[in-house]
């Protein structure tokens, strides 16, 4: 009778003493945790720049306006008041003016990171001819115009540029700068660049590493691939592109000088074969090289066997007018394809930020140069509302001061000045 009731006794105590199952989570909790998780990682993002502070304290970017010079628009309405304001000004340079002519939201994801970082902010939108150095400036003229203090722009034309900081864009771009701050990415382009000086064999082709006058190029996949050249020579020269197997000629361009007579520019375009690899090779076709000559030769589309990540920083990110900003990620390490100084004598990048950014247009978070500008661009609308008789030089000079330096001491060639933030 005493082993029945010590028996009664356990049954009673086991279901007790045993570990509890965790509940089971629904599919609408796990629905709710999915889309909150985004916001929970903004708002840490932002906890990190110094942000959350400054708008508790009501600093939100009011009387600001801020420009987004980019390509991609398509279907920006359906993010207005969703992860956009809740209206945006826009303009198109395009010859047909459409403002959402590609397909693509690479724009839209830029204005995304500024209104989280400026909520209370102006945004305005607008895009150029492809190609068009005119049309370009057209468009930063008409936002200057409209009383944009901060431009962003997170779209990169190397050609247009001697990679130096030179050129009759820049020129053009300068004078339109004089009250505004310009914020450009630094560029994806560290292992799609070589620089150096041309070096030809005996057949005038130009060597990229020892007696090698190849240098293979691999596309990432179907997209058109561009290769350009560009930098401040006064020879002619000609860029050729070859199927590898083959050696069939894809395309082959003569260099063409701008207006000051001091960049020149070549730029060959072509649609991959699946699965093939080319040939970039470079010559001096004219007399012969004289003096010293460098060059700058970026793609875009595709990677180089040959490159230097020295110099990388491409147009307009290369301009004493243009703040570049680099990538680095939540370690302080800059990412790998984060375009590097020096191009010039000229301090670049200016600064770097982490990256990726948290977005809620889309489920993948934005990443790249392309997200790293405008929380650089943010910050500089954050700083002239709260100061608004500064003066772009004032508000540079701020963003120097609280950068977080995380290279060797002061200014170097990939972190600029350092990581972004604002004043604790």
């Amino acid at each position: 009778m005493l082993r029945i009731r010590w028996l009664w006794l356990l049954l009673f105590l086991v279901p007790a003493c045993a570990p509890k199952a965790p509940p089971a989570v629904s599919v609408e909790q796990a629905a709710t945790e999915a889309l909150e998780a985004p916001a929970l990682e903004r708002k840490a993002h932002l906890a990190n720049l110094g942000v959350l502070h400054w708008h508790q304290d009501g600093r939100r970017g009011d009387g600001v306006k801020i420009a987004v010079l980019d390509s991609g628009f398509r279907d920006y309405r359906k993010f207005l008041g969703k992860g956009l304001p809740k209206s945006v000004k826009t303009r198109s340079f395009r010859a047909d003016r459409n403002l959402e002519a590609r397909d693509s939201q690479h724009g839209i994801l830029c204005a995304e990171v500024l209104h989280a970082l400026a909520p209370d902010a102006e945004i305005l939108l607008v895009n150029w001819e492809p190609d068009s150095p005119q049309a370009f400036l057209d468009a930063v003229r008409w936002a200057t115009e409209q009383g944009a203090k901060v431009l962003s722009c997170s779209l990169i034309m190397p050609s247009w540029s001697d990679g130096e900081g030179g050129g009759e864009v820049h020129r053009g771009l300068a004078p339109l700068l004089k009250d505004a701050l310009f914020f450009a990415s630094a560029g994806n382009t560290a292992q799609r660049h070589w620089c150096g000086l041309y070096a030809p064999d005996d057949s005038g082709w130009h060597r990229w590493r020892d007696e090698e006058a190849n240098n293979t190029l691999t596309p990432w996949g179907k997209e058109r691939v561009a290769v350009e050249f560009y930098g401040p020579t006064h020879s002619v020269f000609e860029l050729s592109i070859h199927e590898r197997a083959s050696g069939e000629v894809i395309g082959r361009s003569i260099l063409q000088v701008d207006a000051t007579k001091q960049v020149g520019r070549a730029v060959v375009r072509f649609e991959p074969d699946p699965g093939a690899t080319y040939q970039v090779n470079v010559r001096c076709v004219d007399a012969p090289v004289t003096k010293m000559e460098a060059f700058h030769l970026v793609v875009l589309g595709g990677s180089l066997e040959h490159t230097t990540s020295r110099g990388s920083i491409p147009f307009p990110g290369d301009g004493a007018d243009v703040q570049a900003v680099g990538a680095v990620d939540a370690e302080g390490r800059r990412i790998y394809y984060s375009s590097c100084g020096p191009n010039s004598r000229l301090p670049k990048p200016d600064f770097v930020a982490t990256v990726p950014f948290p977005s809620l247009c889309r489920e993948r978070p934005f990443t790249g140069t392309s997200a790293a500008a405008p929380q650089a661009a943010g910050l500089a609308a954050l700083h002239w509302s709260n100061r608004p008789t500064w003066t772009p030089y004032q508000v540079t000079r701020a963003l120097r001061e609280a950068a977080l330096d995380l290279g060797p001491r002061g200014h170097d060639h990939e972190m600029g000045y350092g990581l972004i933030g604002l004043p604790r």
